[in-house]
């Protein structure tokens, strides 16, 4: 039996212990050296990287996410015995773990070790497509003759130069396709290393929920068991032409992955559609000057993404959820491209002003698509607008002082409201 040492990367051809180092920590598998698709995982990625850098919270349950009214970003696996769960809603979350640590997201850090893990990655293989900033899909095919070594191995010496070099720990997932290998990483966690190979698909999958495939949200899910389907053997029994047109596309995509096929190749294209951030209020509120100082924090904060990724969008976007859940979406679409945190925020207010008969809201989001490079951007401000030039020269030099110093070394007022 093929297997692979994961402390020392011996290969050999028995089960057990490793012969050279005797680690118990071996993976074996009969197509251990023939498969080239893998899902790489980070464990609880926000949480570790919490507990990583304040060793106070190693024995602790730590949760990632903002107040009572917002909901979980993601929470360590303390807290996940307990039952939190990511994208539950904090209030539900301290009620299942009340003596939990809650920490407000540092994306910026997370966003900064995420380009070092994906360095990695892009050192084993050029095809890496990233899902998130804490996982990745990677084709490793043509990668033996560059390092002398199979992929199993490569994959191996990845987790470990991650675990030497940022003190985190992720889960690989080896298969033949992408749904597969993505299933094959959630198996073993943390710090797994789980295989699926093509002979076992079949038999691996027919007793398995449906809730294992990726995109099937709980509304499809619900509409599945409607019809009787809850297991891949249900799926089985279907005939293709009924699947598609009780279910339309998903349902011929089910049909292919009832059978364990996926030919979606692996693609390292990382082009942005939109650029969004949303933040959830801790009090209802139609107060516009409240509303205000939030869309310009939102505003900004987009625009700094923007700028840190060289791109500019003509589609402003806002967003509103009002107190009774009904989400409000309004955009507007500029005559030239644009980065600026000024004009995305005075292209969205009047938006909010007009829909603020239909608060009190819970949450507000701006966004920017219609994305292109920022060399596109206009570079003038309208003639008909005196004090442009002046704003556009105060935030760029805004973004050079907080460049230098941080981002708080320089606050607008209004962000004070």
């Amino acid at each position: 039996m093929p297997s692979l040492c994961r402390k020392c990367f011996n290969t050999f051809n028995e089960e057990g212990r490793c012969p050279r180092c005797s680690s118990p920590l071996v993976v074996s598998h009969s197509e251990l050296f023939d498969l080239n698709i893998a899902h790489m995982d980070c464990d609880a990625f926000y949480a570790s990287v919490e507990k990583r850098d304040n060793p106070d919270l190693a024995d602790k349950p730590v949760i990632i996410g903002g107040g009572r009214r917002g909901v979980v970003s993601t929470a360590c696996y303390i807290a996940r015995i307990r039952g939190v769960k990511s994208a539950m809603p904090m209030f539900k979350a301290l009620e299942k773990c009340p003596d939990a640590v809650v920490i407000r997201p540092r994306m910026k850090i997370y966003a900064e070790i995420s380009q070092q893990i994906r360095a990695m990655m892009n050192d084993i293989t050029p095809l890496v497509e990233p899902l998130s900033l804490d996982e990745a899909f990677m084709d490793m095919s043509g990668t033996h003759k560059l390092h002398g070594a199979p992929p199993a191995v490569m994959l191996a010496k990845l987790m470990d130069r991650i675990s030497d070099n940022l003190g985190l720990t992720g889960s690989i997932g080896l298969s033949h396709n992408k749904f597969l290998a993505k299933i094959a990483s959630d198996l073993n966690k943390p710090n797994g290393y789980s295989i699926i190979g093509e002979a076992e698909t079949s038999s691996f999958l027919k007793d398995k929920s449906i809730r294992l495939i990726w995109g099937v949200g709980a509304s499809t899910q619900k509409s599945l068991e409607k019809s009787g389907i809850r297991t891949f053997l249900d799926l089985l029994r279907w005939d293709r032409k009924d699947l598609v047109s009780k279910f339309g596309s998903m349902g011929d995509r089910l049909w292919f992955l009832a059978r364990g096929q996926d030919a979606r190749v692996v693609s390292n294209s990382d082009r942005i559609k939109s650029i969004s951030n949303e933040t959830t209020l801790n009090e209802n509120t139609s107060n516009i000057r409240v509303l205000e100082g939030h869309l310009w924090r939102l505003c900004e904060k987009v625009s700094s993404r923007a700028k840190s990724k060289g791109l500019a969008g003509t589609i402003m976007i806002l967003k509103l959820k009002s107190s009774n859940h009904k989400i409000i979406t309004r955009r507007v679409t500029l005559r030239d491209p644009t980065y600026l945190a000024d004009v995305l925020f005075r292209s969205t207010y009047p938006l909010m002003e007009a829909a603020i008969e239909n608060g009190p809201f819970r949450l507000v989001g701006a966004g920017l698509s219609g994305l292109c490079l920022a060399s596109q951007a206009q570079r003038e401000p309208e003639l008909l607008d005196d004090g442009a030039l002046n704003r556009i020269k105060v935030e760029r030099v805004t973004d050079e002082i907080r460049e230098k110093f941080g981002d708080e070394a320089m606050i607008k007022g209004r962000s004070l409201l």
